[in-house]
């Protein structure tokens, strides 16, 4: 039976290669986009499977409007794919209120939203499918992008618990952490005003984004083959690092973790009451 995708940010990257993947197994996608007219070749070339809708991933009430627009037409949404995003960079220091504010906008509370709208169709039907694009940088940060990071902690940490609540309940959670990948998001970059005493930390961030766009090692429809391979598989994972760079920076980082555990061990452990002062 035919699968019902939505799918944020479908216009280009990620989004793009998702909807291409689904069409391809005999999917239906629902792409939603800002300018949803980004996407009027994929309805051409497929519509009987691709319609293309407006979403402001940041808009509450279209959000709302959205998923009950699909559930009623459709039934059912099986596949939900939080993708819209773009990259910050800044110092912490640099970042203002409105700028972090936007990117958690973005980033954090659209998705939430768009999982809560979701989540009473896949419940009621004891099935459904939630996939979180996270980053690698929603395992570890760097300099500048303190924001991004932030965004994407936030969002796996979310994520991790609802895999745990819904997971009973017949409905995957799948959160994906790519490195870098020929996708869009350096070319959308924003950035903060510079300070002067990060630009020997935060400069070379700064250089990267704005130099590496078109020249990212990873493919963006290999990702969204791995993605599709992930949510057939039983178990499918909670988190899947994408790309070689992605998968060895996530491995470096969690035994550098563990090194650095390892070394204050004894500390952490000596915390413990007394047991003569024990109430």
């Amino acid at each position: 039976m035919a699968k019902v995708w939505l799918v944020t940010g479908a216009n280009s990257g990620f989004g793009r290669a998702f909807t291409e993947a689904a069409v391809a197994a005999g999917d239906l996608v629902v792409a939603t986009a800002r300018r949803p007219e980004a996407l009027a070749d994929l309805v051409a070339a497929h519509p009987e499977q691709v319609e293309a809708l407006t979403l402001d991933v940041t808009d509450p009430a279209g959000i709302t409007s959205v998923v009950a627009d699909v559930v009623e037409r459709h039934g059912r949404i099986d596949v939900l794919v939080n993708n819209a995003g773009r990259t910050h960079v800044g110092a912490a220091e640099e970042t203002t209120d409105a700028e972090l504010r936007e990117l958690f906008e973005l980033h954090f509370f659209g998705p939430v939203a768009l999982v809560r709208a979701v989540l009473p169709h896949m419940r009621e039907r004891r099935s459904g499918a939630i996939v979180q694009l996270s980053s690698m940088g929603g395992q570890m940060s760097f300099a500048g992008f303190s924001a991004y990071s932030g965004t994407k902690f936030a969002l796996e940490g979310f994520s991790e618990a609802l895999a745990h609540e819904a997971g009973p309940l017949g409905i995957k959670v799948l959160i994906v952490e790519p490195g870098a990948f020929r996708t869009s998001l350096f070319d959308n970059a924003t950035a903060s005003e510079e300070i002067a005493d990060y630009t020997d930390t935060v400069g070379a961030t700064r250089r990267m984004v704005a130099t590496s766009d078109g020249s990212q090692s990873g493919d963006p429809a290999k990702a969204a083959a791995a993605v599709l391979t992930a949510l057939a598989a039983e178990p499918t994972p909670l988190r899947l690092p994408l790309g070689s760079d992605g998968l060895d920076a996530v491995v470096a980082h969690i035994d550098a973790q563990r090194v650095e555990i390892a070394a204050w061990e004894k500390v952490a452990r000596d915390t413990a009451f007394e047991a003569s002062r024990r109430p």
